[in-house]
């Protein structure tokens, strides 16, 4: 087998979407973007999926919770709606702010 030559197989076609696409990538960095610029620079914010995309803000001080709630709805069109305070489990010195992503 040491000398045998590759066989090209005239059936075999090429993996479709082998091109990388960031397209949901770029959306949620777009909304993360909007969302840091008007919270505290120490805010954590992430998303999570349950049947629903949501976004959480982890913010220490409840004055900047409550600031960041109040402009919330108002970023990227209206995207942001149900919006509910919460705590940060295992991290008591953090309010969590939760948002449904309408989009």
């Amino acid at each position: 087998m040491a000398g045998a030559e590759p066989v090209a197989n005239s059936n075999v076609e090429p993996i479709a979407g082998s091109g990388k696409s960031a397209i949901v990538s770029n959306e949620l960095d777009r909304i993360t973007q909007a969302v840091a610029a008007v919270s505290p620079a120490d805010a954590d914010i992430g998303f999570e999926y349950d049947g629903k995309l949501r976004i959480n803000i982890d913010i220490r001080k409840l004055e900047d919770l409550a600031r960041v709630e109040l402009l919330l709805p108002t970023l990227c069109g209206g995207i942001f709606s149900d919006v509910q305070r919460g705590l940060v489990d295992n991290r008591p010195f953090l309010h969590r702010l939760t948002a449904i992503v309408d989009r």
